[in-house]
């Protein structure tokens, strides 16, 4: 059978046996590919460091009828996290974009949109910005993933929340006035609003000049990871290490 030849970002890697790697890739030719990397702890010459987690690649795998894991071949290194000084915040950022890709794609589904989603927001976090590029992935991977609830008006009584207070909660989906508000609710304030509906009209790129602390959007983040780990029903691992950073 003729290899197969992809683009592709690194997600995740394991060791398996004594010398090989069990790779999670998202492809942009078939979404969400999982193989095996034979002697790949031994082997500069086929994979070097093309397996680092988000490292983008080119990759060649053999993909047979009837097996789960397809045999990876070799990668070629289009852009590396590791070309630049790799600190614990932006380790934990990039760690978080390959979660939310691991834990929402499903094995085997294309999606150029969300590769092409991961391609930008991977670009923007090559510095030492965060929370800009986090917060428009987010954003973006609950709408694609068809989560995202509309932002402009109430989920219970339907009145308009344009300039209004909004709320939400950690066992519910969208927002909901204050007349209406369930006990313990959280609020989305009107310029995280404002700003998500400009993210959702913009590329990335676009926010790149805006300063942007942790605080900026904190209140919307919090939203769209609720909506997010109520979906996949468990607890996102980076969203605790991103908590703990300053």
């Amino acid at each position: 059978m003729a290899l197969k030849e992809s683009e592709a970002i690194v997600l995740r890697t394991y060791p398996l046996r004594e010398s090989d790697l069990l790779v999670t890739l998202f492809t942009r030719t078939e979404g969400k590919v999982k193989g095996v990397a034979r002697a790949a702890m031994k082997s500069r010459r086929r994979f070097g460091g093309a397996l680092e987690p988000m490292t983008y690649v080119r990759v060649l795998y053999d993909d047979r009828e009837r097996q789960e894991l397809a045999r990876l071949d070799s990668c070629e290194v289009i852009e590396s996290p590791l070309a630049s000084e790799v600190s614990y915040p932006r380790a934990a950022a990039l760690a978080h974009v390959a979660e939310l890709l691991d834990e929402l794609m499903p094995d085997r589904e294309r999606s150029d949109a969300v590769f092409r989603l991961s391609l930008a927001v991977l670009q923007e976090l090559r510095g030492e910005v965060l929370w800009m590029p986090l917060t428009y992935f987010e954003l973006w991977m609950t709408r694609l993933m068809g989560f995202l609830p509309e932002f402009t008006e109430c989920v219970v009584c339907g009145r308009a929340l344009d300039g209004t207070r909004a709320f939400y909660h950690a066992l519910s989906d969208g927002l909901a006035c204050a007349d209406d508000k369930r006990i313990a609710s959280s609020e989305l304030s009107p310029e995280s609003r404002t700003i998500a509906a400009q993210m959702l009209r913009s590329r990335v790129a676009e926010f790149a000049e805006i300063d942007w602390p942790k605080a900026v959007c904190a209140d919307l983040r919090k939203f769209l990871l609720q909506i997010l780990e109520r979906h996949i029903e468990k607890k996102l691992v980076t969203a605790g290490m991103l908590g703990k950073i300053g």
